[in-house]
């Protein structure tokens, strides 16, 4: 559990690449002045190379490393080297320091360049044969040859289980035919424990090693595909930003992104299943012969139809992600204009209006949990229907099988019911989706990019910005061009003023010099570097001061300069901390003034050659504007070329040029004398003009609350370091990044009363406690009513036959009909109980989702203020992704598991009673071991969640300010900062599958210990048994 919270900030810096190509990354300890206290957090370095160079070594030799990275085989193998980390845990609550750095092969810059020198060359190789490119064979080909290696190990390891049931018939058949005498026969009994004991441990080591391997491929290409996506976003054209939405980015990142975490795990069951079966058919056949076909066949439907549930996964994937892509669109939406809805009450329509678009998903939702609901129960089902039918065909064959052959064939069944019931089918809906997914982010990553219209350089030092005859459109199919034939030259020293209405075309001229909207005639010569203040201010998380610098290196003089001529003076002495007051993701506590000089300081303080304003005098009064005026564009930019657009038209007289546009034309170009002397009246442009509204720049984007996202999510240009290289003068961006305050401790019952209770009422949950409880009574009923048969069935083959014959026809009847009745049971309960699970978590799911709507939008717009837009998204998109798959799944799988457990050991100790002389010292370290990882997991996956969150914020952050970013040619920079994000949550989520591991291989272990004990036990009783008997 976890709970907003706008304070502790983390400073997170990244440096340009230094002169020998390294990225190097911070994490600082800031002061937070305002609580007088200090703020403590990690501090550490990350340095990684360029993929090429294939090595990545710490900056600072002090620096903690990941223990891994020195860790022997034993301790990889049993995961020693976190026990260090379960100590800490132990004893207090984990804090980020406390994680270990990332792997330097799990980088997300390596990661991601890696993975992009794959597309690009498929993307080439289709290019050359004409078809589309395909990311999977991209993915293949990047990660393939490990994945395989991890394919042969899962074989090795499925292997070991099918030869399990082999060895224990051999062991129980030795104890049927006990012969004192035969001490040959002893020896070999011996040497089948010792190989049931090498098997096990084997299968214990191996499952883990390759299930850690394969969650570990996953990660390492969500991670990749992350970099690749934010890449993408930083680069894609005004029109392709028509085509796609930041809720369907969001979306990518969040949900789609991580069928790769879930595909990767079960991905080889689609041939190892199928392999195993086989096997296990060619064993069976050795042990009774044909009639295991009959078993068989009843797998062969069941893979069938699983193999049609396989398109409907898919079919269902696609809506529902398409739906959840509308849904976070609209939330996304709705948070950015939360000030307008709050201002007119709309929160009751927009909550309707996002409830409707949930009700639509869930209930695509509830079709796919339904059939992951009916795999689950197959799962559950199949192994005994299998065994009925081969029982029923043995008997109608009238084929005497002992009770070692009934052991190996049921345990057989058992070894095959996993990979072939569970995992192949879980294999084939997690390909389904992943499909679906990968189509999602190929078309994404398709998505035309924005080209370099012109070069940047300076010719020659000389700066000039040249416009001839030049024509464009937003939307190509458009009859009616956003600027149509201009022309006009300006020059170092000069100031060109543009004019006109709402909607003339302004802020379009500004985007064609930018390169943001390319030119369909006509021709645009810009030589010069670009310094841009866009109409709606944008500042990202940090410091004002961080937000001035903009990644320059910070000159005193200049700086001091640059506050004056913005007048920023007094509103930094109204602020406690002055320019290192920290300012949140949408300004707070900055005014929108205060935030338009700020950008404006940041334009002035690049010292660029070019400077384009667009309207940064609308938003302060007549005085501060006159100042800024004054000040900044006239005195402090005299020398450069500066292009400003303004609705202040009293400030046209000190113009070198005025440009009037309407209606995307060039009404009249001149100086302010020109114009009196041609007595052209400006203000009766304006008169109609103002009653219109300015059209969205960017098609398919045309609501009003997203009116302020739109302007400013416009692509950013590829790297223009060919083009223009970077100043040397430049140092670190610094960005805030906010933590998450988290509830520390166990989870209360009362959240899962609360979870359960969400989706249904107390009886329907009593009902579901009862549905469980009876398909596991019935489920243990059958093993011993088998056990029972088998039992009646060897005493009578060896009575005398006489009268006794009717009683064995009657016999049989009576039980195969008992048996026949268990097995519709199970599979009726078996079905009941996964659908129900399913219903009541997915409504849960919906119930929730709508009480964290309501209560978001009927919050204070403080909340919205101190909380950053991606941490909210994260709630609504990945975290709501997770109750609607996975949570309803592991509560099933916990509950089908913890019965069974009981089940087995209720049947054991009932059949056996000394058995339960090591099971409950057994059971006391189990309970031990779960409550020792349990202290420490809770933390790992809340620091998970975390650092989850400043992902989704960085990346809504840079949508806002692309324009921003693409001007400066930050965008290596932001690219560098969101990989900085994605490490530290591969710090967390890394320690989050190895911690899982940490306690499946002890628990399994200490397992193949009780089995090998229990092993060599049995065959030293036996022959101590036999030998008092002799005696």
């Amino acid at each position: 559990m976890w709970v907003l919270h706008p304070q502790k900030p983390v400073v997170l810096r990244a440096r340009p690449a230094d002169p020998e190509g390294r990225l190097i990354f911070s994490i600082h300890v800031v002061t937070s002045r305002s609580s007088g206290s200090l703020t403590e957090v990690r501090a550490a370095l990350r340095l990684s190379t360029p993929a090429a160079a294939g090595t990545m070594l710490p900056l600072n030799p002090k620096m903690k490393s990941n223990p891994l990275q020195k860790a022997n085989l034993c301790s990889r193998l049993f995961f020693w080297w976190l026990n260090p980390l379960f100590k800490i845990g132990h004893k207090r609550k984990l804090e980020k320091d406390d994680m270990y750095p990332v792997l330097p092969e799990d980088r997300s810059q390596h990661l991601g360049e890696e993975l992009q020198g794959y597309w690009d060359q498929e993307v080439l190789r289709a290019q050359k044969d004409a078809r589309e490119p395909s990311l999977m064979k991209a993915i293949i080909k990047c990660y393939g040859k490990s994945y395989l290696v991890l394919g042969m190990l899962t074989c090795l390891e499925e292997g070991t289980r099918v030869v399990q049931p082999i060895f224990l018939g051999k062991m129980i058949s030795y104890v049927e035919n006990y012969d004192p005498n035969d001490s040959a026969a002893l020896h070999e009994a011996y040497g089948y424990a010792a190989a049931l004991s090498a098997c096990v441990l084997m299968w214990a080591v191996l499952h883990h090693l390759c299930f850690y391997r394969m969650q570990r491929v996953g990660m390492r290409l969500r991670v990749a595909v992350c970099h690749m996506t934010y890449r993408k976003a930083l680069r894609l054209s005004s029109s392709a930003m028509g085509k796609t939405t930041t809720g369907q980015i969001v979306n990518l990142l969040s949900n789609d992104v991580n069928r790769f975490d879930q595909v990767t795990v079960f991905l080889h069951y689609l041939w190892v299943g199928p392999l195993q079966a086989v096997a296990v058919t060619g064993l069976l056949w050795m042990e009774i012969g044909i009639s295991c076909l009959a078993g068989m066949a009843v797998l062969i439907i069941l893979l069938l139809l699983q193999s049609c549930f396989g398109k409907l996964f898919s079919s269902l994937r696609s809506k529902t992600a398409a739906l959840t892509d509308k849904r976070i669109r609209t939330m996304s939406e709705v948070i950015t204009g939360i000030g307008t809805i709050k201002m007119n009450a709309w929160e009751k329509s927009f909550i309707d209006l996002i409830t409707r678009l949930r009700s639509k998903e869930i209930s695509k939702i509830l079709k796919s949990s339904y059939l992951r609901g009916m795999n689950l129960a197959s799962f559950f089902t199949v192994s005994k229907i299998m065994i009925f039918v081969t029982f029923i065909a043995n008997e109608l064959l009238d084929n005497l099988i002992s009770a070692s052959q009934v052991f190996v064939v049921v345990t057989l069944f058992e070894a095959l019911r996993f990979s072939s019931t569970l995992y192949f089918p879980m294999a084939i809906e997690k390909v389904s989706e992943a499909v679906v997914s990968i189509q999602r982010i190929k078309n994404f990553l398709l998505l035309d990019e924005i080209t370099q219209c012109y070069p940047l350089l300076p010719s020659d030092g000389k700066t000039t910005v040249d416009v001839q005859a030049f024509t464009a459109s937003w939307e190509k199919a458009s009859e009616t061009p956003t600027l149509q034939g201009l022309s006009f030259t300006v020059r170092p020293g000069e100031l060109l003023v543009v004019v006109g209405p709402v909607g003339a075309g302004k802020s379009s001229l500004l985007n064609a010099l930018l390169g943001e909207l390319p030119p369909s005639q006509g021709q645009v010569s810009v030589h010069g570097r670009i310094a841009y203040v866009s109409q709606q201010p944008w500042v990202f998380p940090g410091t004002i001061k961080s937000n001035i610098l903009f990644g320059k290196k910070y000159k005193e003089d200049r700086y001091e300069e640059v506050i004056r001529a913005c007048a920023l003076e007094a509103d930094l002495q109204l602020l406690e901390e002055g320019d290192l007051t920290e300012i949140g993701e949408r300004g707070t506590p900055l005014s929108e003034g205060q935030k338009a000089r700020v950008s404006l300081a940041r334009a002035m303080y690049q010292d660029a050659d070019i400077y384009l304003l667009d309207d940064p005098l609308s938003a302060v009064d007549a005085i501060v504007s006159r100042h800024l005026f004054e000040q900044c564009i006239r005195q402090a930019l005299k020398e450069k070329i500066t292009i400003l657009v303004t609705h202040q038209l009293q400030y046209l007289k000190d113009a070198s040029q005025i440009l009037i546009l309407k209606d995307g034309k060039m009404v009249k170009r001149g100086t302010y004398t020109e114009f009196l002397k041609s007595e052209v009246d400006i203000f009766s442009l304006f008169e109609k003009g103002n009653e219109q509204s300015e059209p969205s720049p960017v098609p398919g984007t045309p609501t009003l609350v997203s009116e302020s996202l739109v302007q400013s999510v416009q692509s950013p240009r590829p790297s223009l370091k060919d083009a223009a290289p970077e100043d040397q003068d430049t140092e670190n961006i610094q960005v805030t990044l906010p933590l998450e305050n988290h509830l520390e401790g166990r989870v209360g019952f009362k959240t899962y009363e609360n979870y359960f209770t969400a989706g249904a009422g107390w009886l329907v949950i009593t009902f579901l406690i009862l549905v469980n409880i009876a398909a596991q009574v019935v489920y243990v009923l059958q093993d011993w009513w088998l056990a029972d048969w088998g039992n009646i069935q060897r005493d009578l083959y060896f009575r005398v036959y006489g009268k006794e014959d009717t009683f064995f026809i009657l016999d049989l009847n009576w039980y195969f009909t008992v048996y026949s009745g268990l097995i519709v049971s199970t599979i009726l309960f078996g079905i009941t109980r996964s659908l129900l699970i399913f219903y009541v978590l997915v409504n849960s799911s919906q119930t929730l989702h709508n009480k964290m709507l309501e209560s978001i939008l009927r919050a204070p717009v403080l909340f919205f203020n101190r909380n950053p837009i991606g941490r909210i998204l994260n709630r609504f998109s990945k975290d709501i992704g997770q109750m609607d798959d996975l949570l309803p799944l592991t509560f099933l799988d916990f509950i089908q598991t913890f019965l069974l457990m009981i089940g087995v050991v209720s049947v054991m100790v009932a059949a056996i009673p000394w058995t339960a002389i090591p099971v409950i010292p057994l059971g006391i370290i189990f309970f031990v071991l779960e409550w020792y990882f349990l202290r420490t997991s809770r933390e790992v996956k809340r620091l998970e969640c975390t650092t989850r969150s400043p992902v989704f914020s960085h990346l809504a952050s840079s949508l806002r300010g692309l324009w921003t970013i693409r001007a400066y040619k930050a965008e290596e920079k932001f690219q560098e900062l969101f990989d900085a994000y994605q490490d530290l949550h591969s710090e967390a989520w890394f320690l989050l599958l190895t911690t899982s591991r940490w306690l499946a291989v002890y628990l399994d272990v200490i397992s193949a210990i009780f089995v090998i004990v229990v092993a060599f036990g049995a065959l030293i009783l036996v022959e101590n048994d036999f030998s008092r008997k002799g005696d």
